[in-house]
């Protein structure tokens, strides 16, 4: 009997010591960016002029969560004896990896850390969760890829059997005005670009220099085009072009190419990951970000999100990719397949409330059985358009060309014309783009949870901008909702003062702004509002020759 317990209590200390050296990956959030080199006046030394230019046409101002995150507290970190994953600016903190998992209580123990956050391993994982895209994995090889005649008159391009998935959004229409994402930067969030840098379908990208690079945040110094072929399908639909056979929705874009995802595992850390990409692309000056990526839950269950989470504000993927439309970007990303699952909203960072969440519908255009589920309440649509993600052309990794279905596909498919409609009126925010897609679609005037404002038609989208620049008045408030910010803008015939106003539900004034208005565009903004309480507010604009008021609610 001695024998026995002797045996279990040294199997138990072996266990005990065996999990307290595996290797686990863990979030640091600092309280501060004090004592940082670096300075909101020099943004220079931290973001690409093209990002900085990025900023200024918008009339968004460099502030502290630019700043990069305090070097000498991730020393400080490192020498306590943990690696260095990947920093986060705007949620100001870092990604460690711990071999003896002990050190992080002197970790825990820093003045400037705020807490910790245990990010991977730990939980049971759920049987079957390692084929997290199983279902755009499915890809259908197109029996007759022979080049065909295109369909469409609109333009030179030979679309073919592609035709249908832009014609359905009137992707060719914006092609014919010769829109195609000359000088746009697209930077494509995935789990991998497998065979990319060889496959007849980027030849075009490749040959023109158009993928500006790479950049792995799950592996360090890691090869993307030997990772997942998720990414490389999701690229095909943007950046492809086979004439005959699949031509993308913004063939003359550049692209930024990040694995943040890792298709083998579903951890939270993968949201951090996503947040560091995101930063990055805004860093290089990325007008759009396509992330055909969504969180909702884990390999290990303790870090489950719920559909109460899904607020727009919440999980970390959501935050980053709040800030990252701050920051002037488009971030549209796909909303989900758990249309069928009891899975009730979109996963994150689709619900985020400057977010662009796609929908998916087939060719007919009706919606997916597998398109995520979102909300229609309290002033927030979810998911906000649809594209056709049923049987969508994509490139294969084997070279073929295939029939594939999910978000994952109908996301790119907007995103590549989202940067042809903002490269047709480069003057305009991310957020008049948000606005006029969704004017300009199927479901405006009754949005649903289903597919949200419904399918966008981007030749009316484009009228809706244009119509919007030649006006004499206010063109547009954005964000609606919002949560730290007001930002309208207004077309002026001469100069002239003008007053922004807030007021809330019962007239009361919460805030007023005024501004020497100069003929043409002007960009006015009301800052610091993130104190308010969540609710209806009043905005009203005052100009020498016109007053207009806009309801708004803050998130």
């Amino acid at each position: 009997m001695r024998t026995y317990f002797s045996i279990v209590i040294s199997l138990m200390l072996a266990f005990s010591a065996s999990a307290q050296i595996a290797p686990h990956k863990f979030f640091v959030a600092f309280t501060d960016k004090n004592g940082t080199p670096y300075t909101i006046t020099h943004p220079e030394a931290f973001l690409t002029q093209r990002s900085i230019d990025r900023r200024n046409k918008q009339g968004i101002a460099v502030v502290e969560d630019d700043l990069p995150v305090n070097p000498v507290y991730i020393t400080t970190v490192k020498n306590l004896g943990v690696s260095i994953l990947n920093p986060t600016k705007w949620l100001n903190g870092v990604t460690v990896l711990a071999a003896d998992t002990s050190v992080m209580a002197a970790i825990r123990a820093l003045p400037f850390v705020v807490k910790v956050y245990k990010s991977t391993g730990g939980g049971k994982q759920t049987p079957g969760f390692d084929q997290k895209f199983r279902l755009e994995s499915q890809i259908n090889p197109v029996i007759n890829a022979a080049p065909l005649k295109s369909f469409s008159t609109a333009s030179s391009y030979n679309y073919g059997i592609s035709y249908t998935q832009i014609h359905q959004v009137k992707g060719d229409a914006l092609h014919g005005l010769g829109f195609h994402g000359e000088g746009m930067l697209i930077a494509v969030l995935d789990a991998g670009f497998l065979n990319a840098n060889w496959l007849p379908a980027f030849d075009s990208l490749r040959t023109n220099g158009q993928i500006l690079g790479t950049k792995d945040f799950v592996t360090a110094g890691n090869n993307v085009y030997n990772e997942y072929f998720h990414g490389m399908s999701v690229l095909s639909i943007m950046g492809g072009n086979v004439p005959g056979v699949l031509v993308g929705t913004a063939p003359k874009a550049h692209y930024w190419l990040l694995r943040s995802e890792d298709a083998n595992t579903e951890n939270i850390i993968e949201e951090y990951n996503w947040v560091s990409a995101a930063e990055f692309a805004d860093s290089v000056g990325a007008d759009v970000i396509n992330s055909s990526l969504g969180y909702q839950t884990f390999d290990d269950p303790r870090y489950d999100h719920t559909c109460a989470d899904m607020n727009g504000h919440s999980t970390p993927s959501t935050r980053g990719a709040n800030f990252a439309a701050s920051k002037g970007i488009a971030v549209i990303n796909s909303a989900g397949n758990s249309g069928n699952s009891g899975w009730t909203c979109v996963g994150a960072p689709s619900d985020g409330d400057h977010v662009m969440a796609i929908a998916a519908v087939d060719s007919l255009g009706n919606r997916a059985w597998f398109s995520s589920e979102g909300v229609d309440t309290s002033g927030r649509v979810k998911p906000n358009v649809a594209g056709m993600g049923v049987e969508t052309v994509v490139a294969n990794s084997d070279g073929s060309i295939g029939r594939g279905s999910g978000t994952s596909y109908s996301s790119p498919l907007l995103a590549g014309l989202v940067a042809c409609l903002w490269q047709s009126h480069p003057n305009v925010t991310n957020f008049e783009v948000y606005d006029a897609i969704q004017r300009s679609a199927s479901q405006f005037t009754n949005p649903d949870s289903l597919l949200g404002y419904g399918i966008p038609d981007f030749s009316n989208a484009f009228v809706v901008l244009s119509v919007a620049q030649n006006a004499s008045s206010l063109n547009s408030v954005f964000p609606n909702p919002f949560t730290d910010l007001i930002q309208a803008k207004i077309n002026l015939v001469r100069e002239e003062p003008v007053v922004l106003t807030l007021f809330d539900q019962s007239g009361r004034i919460v805030t007023s702004r005024s501004f020497s208005g100069m003929q043409g565009i002007n960009t006015l903004l009301l800052p610091s509002l993130s104190g308010l309480s969540r609710g209806v507010y009043f905005l009203r604009i005052s100009g020498v020759s016109y007053t207009e008021t806009r309801k708004m609610v803050k998130m």
